[in-house]
């Protein structure tokens, strides 16, 4: 059979490469810097522009969508063209991806350091990036199905599977979970309201974890652990098993994260009992990973790519056993909110995607630069210390999630509060944050020495943009459809391939979005809850700018110990005018959704400017800019407008008028603050970030029914 020459184009391989070693310094930097102003709160600098508020989504979005991203891209690219033999659909399009992303990121950093934000979790992106995003993976969703319908393989290989549904499922989640409605150039409201805003935007997070963080992940375990060890995969028939399973089931998952919530009982035990399943096909692939080493244990020991790579997916194997052990909900009432999410999450970012994208990384660059690494002692140094890095940062945070939720929930014998003030929480574990730092510390030098070996690996090696390599063309024969033989029929039709992955993803989303927003009486509403006021609005958005949301819960559970510490449980009611909703993931400071009227409007004001000194050893960062900088009123009525098209009941016409109302609401307030002895100015940010935190949960009474 004659062969056709062609050449794999490693330049574009190569700059996803070098992309995803530059961010993960920037990213993990941002993260170090982050987890120390947790107990050095001067590390905020009193600039707006540095608090963790802003920065902590610069680290999760460097983290997830720049490093590894990059990586997901580097490691397709490569991959999928030695996999389908032949070059990548399109150059052009390849130059688009590359580029187009690398734009998004840093479009992305500086928004976010600014106060452009959702506010969503892993979506805080605002309306115009969100755009760029859908043009950038169409571009390469047309350059991998390109790809690999040019192919010179007939049947696509298990990895290419784990493209396709992580390819489709990415664009389905990002299209859905960004839906919103322009208010400015960078502002937008999110068109889902309260519980349903809650419920897409968590069936996007889990899922932006399974479907950017796992599948494609999975797809290049398969392809680079196989290679390095010069292996064959354990079982063809368990990946089959592994893939369709975990794509169908993984989507169900999401409500998992709203356990105890305000969002219907049936669609939390819905999120629990898949949950629960996923964890047979998750450790199918991990076990199809690990067993592919089977008899080659004393080559791990030697190869530190190996030892990265077994360890990334034990790793894998851990967190999906805990993702649905803290799906239960008498572990759930335990853990969310504290710490121990955290050392659940770092667990697979650390040791899932950190390690397997050092392993490939360190078998990658040296082949692309046809010459051997530099230096094993180097990563095998790495090694240990990112080893010693996670166990210090994991055993830190469940330690200090342990604590937080004892503490939380203890009462004395005669049945109060055994620690009713939130901040002896903190105070008392302080030293894991500080430990957590260390830990994250030699995670990073490690990261550095491997920038430093793989650098002078390229040095020494002669790099090939364009490798030649040769084929025979792929024979196109009518394939039938043969009982015992579908799967195979199907690796070879890669359409088919992705309209079935596409409609097994899309099973799990429609059946629990349907109910939830056919059924109104799933959402009951509150007579007395009430639109915001235009002053409110805007504080709102102030609240949203910030980053309050990152550590500050409005969501109070229907235990004792919740409802004794702040009030009411919260009823879904309440938050049928918020666009986004406000529920929070992580309890760093106290929840706040009977926030109003606790304190005086002094306090408030006081508080902002200086934590300290209203709550001494507090860890909060001060914000005084909003006591000088004059409030955009020019907003409010594009404000209201939007918010009225996504139907919330404000008057026709009210938003010419809106800022009259603002300006007695603020006047009231600052009043009140200069016969307290405040200088305060009634244009300034402060005023609507008060008369916001005023309002919330003032709307209900206590035992009133929902309607």
């Amino acid at each position: 059979m004659e062969l056709e020459r062609f050449s794999y184009d490693n330049k574009i391989v190569r700059q996803f490469g070098i992309a995803a070693i530059f961010w993960g310094v920037v990213g993990m930097l941002v993260g170090l810097i982050v987890a120390t102003q947790l107990f050095v709160p001067a590390l905020n600098l009193n600039l707006q522009y540095t608090t963790f508020g802003r920065i902590r989504p610069i680290h999760t979005n460097a983290v997830i969508f720049a490093f590894v991203g990059n990586a997901i891209f580097m490691g397709v690219y490569h991959s999928l063209q030695r996999l389908c033999k032949t070059r990548m659909y399109s150059d052009m399009l390849s130059k688009i991806h590359f580029w187009g992303w690398q734009l998004i990121i840093v479009a992305a950093a500086i928004t976010l350091a600014m106060g452009f934000t959702t506010s969503k979790e892993y979506a805080e992106l605002e309306w115009p990036i969100d755009i760029a995003i859908t043009l950038v993976w169409v571009a390469f969703g047309i350059n991998m199905f390109g790809t690999i319908l040019k192919r010179r393989e007939k049947h696509l290989y298990v990895a290419i599977w784990f493209y396709i549904a992580t390819w489709v499922t990415v664009a389905i989640l990002h299209i859905v979970n960004s839906i919103e409605i322009p208010v400015t150039f960078l502002k937008s409201y999110s068109v889902y309201a309260g519980v349903q805003d809650a419920l897409v935007q968590w069936w996007y997070g889990h899922n932006a974890v399974a479907f950017f963080l796992t599948t494609p992940y999975l797809g290049l375990m398969y392809y680079y652990l196989p290679k390095a060890a010069n292996r064959p995969i354990y079982s063809y028939k368990l990946s089959i098993v592994h893939f369709w399973a975990l794509i169908f089931i993984y989507i169900w998952a999401g409500p998992h994260h709203l356990l105890y919530s305000a969002l219907p009982d049936w669609a939390q035990s819905l999120g629990t009992v898949f949950s629960i399943m996923l964890i047979a096909p998750s450790w199918g692939g991990m076990i199809n990973g690990l067993l592919t080493l089977r008899g080659a244990w004393d080559k791990v020991r030697q190869d530190p790519i190996l030892k990265f790579m077994v360890v990334a997916v034990t790793a894998y194997g851990m967190a999906t056993f805990e993702g649905p052990m803290l799906s239960l909900k008498n572990v759930n009432a335990i853990a969310h909110f504290t710490d121990w999410i955290i050392a659940h999450v770092h667990i697979g970012a650390l040791g899932w995607n950190g390690f397997l994208t050092f392993g490939v990384l360190y078998w990658l660059i040296p082949k692309l630069y046809k010459t051997e690494l530099f230096s094993k002692k180097l990563a095998n140094i790495h090694f240990w210390l990112g080893t010693l890095g996670i166990v210090f940062y994991a055993s830190a945070m469940y330690w200090s999630g342990i604590t937080q939720s004892l503490m939380w929930k203890q009462f004395t014998p005669l049945g109060t509060l055994q620690y009713p003030n939130f901040l002896e929480t903190t105070l008392q574990i302080i030293p894991m944050y500080m430990i957590r730092a260390a830990g994250g510390g030699l995670y990073f030098i490690g990261v550095l020495l491997m920038v430093y070996n793989l650098y002078k690996t390229a040095k020494q090696g002669s790099f090939e943009e364009n490798e030649a390599a040769e084929a025979p063309a792929l024979v196109k024969v009518k394939d039938r459809f043969v009982k015992g033989k579908r799967h195979r029929w199907l690796e070879g039709k890669p359409i088919q391939f992705l309209i079935v992955s596409m409609v097994v993803v899309l099973i799990g989303g429609l059946v629990e979005f349907l109910p939830t927003f056919l059924v109104k009486s799933n959402i009951p509403t509150i007579a007395s809850v009430k639109p915001y006021t235009p002053l409110e609005l805007q504080g709102r958005d102030i609240y949203i700018r910030e980053g309050c949301v990152s550590c500050h819960s409005q969501l109070i559970r229907p235990f004792r110990s919740e409802t004794e510490r702040y009030g009411e449980y919260s009823k879904a009611g309440e938050y049928v005018y918020d666009h986004p909703f406000l529920w929070g993931s992580k309890r760093t400071g106290p929840d706040l959704h009977r926030e109003g009227g606790k304190y005086p409007n002094m306090w408030h004001y006081l508080h902002m400017e200086d934590p300290r000194s209203m709550s001494p050893g507090s860890i909060m960062p001060a914000f005084p800019w909003l006591l000088t900088q004059n409030l955009d009123t020019t907003t409010t009525a594009a404000k209201i407008k939007a918010m009225r098209t996504l139907g919330v009941p404000y008057p026709l016409g009210y938003e010419y008028t809106a800022n009259e109302d603002l300006a007695k609401q603020a006047g009231t307030i600052t009043a009140d603050l200069i016969k307290s002895g405040v200088p305060a100015e009634s244009n300034k940010e402060i005023i609507a970030l008060i008369a916001y935190l005023q309002r919330l949960g003032t709307d209900i009474k206590v035992n009133q029914q929902a309607k």
